[in-house]
């Protein structure tokens, strides 16, 4: 065997004690396939961005840390969420000291901050605390535009987003929030469709987001006319950043709209809330080609197809909406989307509203991935939260986990059989002994995709507050290939 020959498997060995992941057994047959199947391990660093809370002096923002246990996610590292740069009265930059300190694998953490300079975040998570780390950020905001509660899922940095369900009208006063987690500058476009094609907002062009900071872009500004319904889509020329859409109504309260799931010709939107007095489903088709789809509503009983809404069409490149009043009738339920014959990409969300008259409130379902290998949504409370489980196709079983409580607590575990093509609401689990906040995580255990969704609840003056957060995989797994040594593609 010649030098290059033994370097080179000096050099695979040193490769996996250095990764961790690469498997070495006894070399096959020349000219084998030797690659093996690919293993699941944890990830090792998460970056999350939680958007500046509130512009209100009123506002009363709590955040919900949460890493669950996860197999040989071993027992070192660490994580926090610090403040993003904010200008200095010098006019540099100041970084903010920690907001939050995680707490230990499967036990939340919490902290507060209050009224209108409350700064958005950036957090890192490393080793342990990694996989699956998901952080809440839940506002309540006592009068005025937006009141009622708020809540969004501090998310990922990531290069687009998609949002349907904006909107410029003139009793609505909505937000792109961009932070930029990085240490150096990223370069965004925010483009704008209406009900007749792209508004040409050359404002929205070539946006700079300094480094570890945050620039909220009010969306009437991008525009002039005022448009009821809006896709905004943001993407990301260098760079990465974290995005949400703050919307706030005059009257109707308000809440954060979430990025909808990649354009696909199906979609879910899950957990409507039973009680939902309005409605609206916004969709947008990013191609050439208009889409037709079929709108149905995955009920407790069944698959039902609502009333005069058969069907959606929707034209290319055009923002469409359609009011479904009377879509759940007392029954909690999730829109399923699909293509009546061609199969075309689109995005899509609902706004729905609860309550009447002066005490509505607001809060907005985007289209979302299925749980996949496992979801986590922290800050529910011991009332005040529903979880909604929905089986689009096949009949499912769902194991769901309730965390110790921030503040004591024993974890708690149920399993749930989730009928193809049914929504149900289910009694959330609750920690014995329950003391302060805990997290929830959905694990699907056989069957058809489960989407999920959880709806938090508070009663403030009369208003029937209430915000409603998907429950997408939360990626605390990644798929690494496992490579077995062939010395044969070392032979000269």
């Amino acid at each position: 065997m010649n030098r290059t020959t033994l370097s080179l498997i000096a050099g695979t060995a040193a490769l996996a004690a250095a990764t961790g992941f690469a498997a070495v057994s006894a070399p096959g047959p020349a000219g084998a396939d030797t690659a093996g199947a690919a293993a699941r391990l944890p990830v090792e660093r998460t970056s999350l961005l939680c958007p500046a809370p509130s512009s209100s002096d009123l506002a009363e923002t709590s955040y919900t840390s949460f890493t669950p246990v996860t197999k040989g996610a071993g027992s070192g590292g660490e994580a926090e969420l610090r403040a993003a740069a904010q200008e200095s009265e010098g006019g540099g930059r100041t970084a903010g000291k920690p907001v939050l300190k995680p707490g230990q694998p499967g036990t939340p953490a919490t902290g507060e901050a209050d009224g209108a300079e409350s700064p958005a975040l950036v957090g890192t998570a490393e080793g342990k605390y990694a996989p699956g780390w998901t952080v809440q950020e839940t506002t309540e905001v006592a009068a005025g535009a937006g009141r009622g509660l708020q809540g969004v899922t501090c998310t990922a940095p990531d290069t687009e987003f998609w949002f349907p369900g904006a909107s410029t009208a003139a009793d609505r006063t909505d937000y792109v929030h961009l932070t930029n987690p990085d240490d150096s500058a990223a370069v965004v476009d925010v483009e704008l469709y209406g009900k007749d094609g792209d508004l040409k907002a050359e404002t929205g062009e070539g946006i700079t987001v300094q480094p570890r900071s945050t620039e909220p872009i009010l969306l009437s500004t991008l525009t002039d006319g005022a448009e009821t319904d809006l896709t905004v889509h943001v993407s990301v020329r260098s760079g990465r950043v974290g995005a949400a859409v703050q919307a706030l109504d005059d009257k109707l309260g308000g809440d954060w709209l979430a990025a909808s799931a990649d354009p696909a010709d199906s979609l879910v939107l899950p957990g409507i809330p039973k009680d939902a007095t309005a409605v609206r489903l916004v969709a947008f088709t990013p191609g050439d080609t208009d889409a037709d789809l079929k709108l149905r509503l995955a009920s407790p009983s069944g698959t039902i197809t609502p009333a005069g809404h058969e069907t959606l069409h929707v034209k290319a490149g055009m923002t469409s909406a359609v009011d479904l009043a009377d879509l759940t009738r007392g029954e909690a339920g999730s829109l399923v989307l699909t293509p009546t014959d061609r199969a075309v990409p689109v995005v899509a969300a609902v706004r729905v509203v609860r309550g009447e008259g002066a005490r509505q409130e607001t809060a907005f379902i985007p289209a979302t991935r299925p749980v996949g290998t496992r979801a986590t949504v922290a800050d529910n409370r011991a009332k005040g939260g529903t979880l909604s489980l929905t089986a689009p196709d096949r009949t499912a079983t769902v194991k769901v986990t309730a965390s110790a409580g921030s503040e004591g607590g024993t974890a708690v575990s149920k399993t749930y059989t989730v009928k193809g093509g049914t929504t149900q609401d289910v009694g959330l689990p609750l920690p014995s002994g329950l003391k302060g906040t805990y997290a929830l995580t959905v694990e699907p255990l056989g069957g058809g995709p489960v989407h999920a969704s959880r709806m938090l609840t508070a009663t403030r003056d009369g208003v029937a507050a209430f915000t409603v957060q998907t429950l997408p995989d939360d990626r605390g797994t990644v798929a690494v290939p496992s490579a077995d040594e062939d010395l044969s593609v070392l032979q000269e």
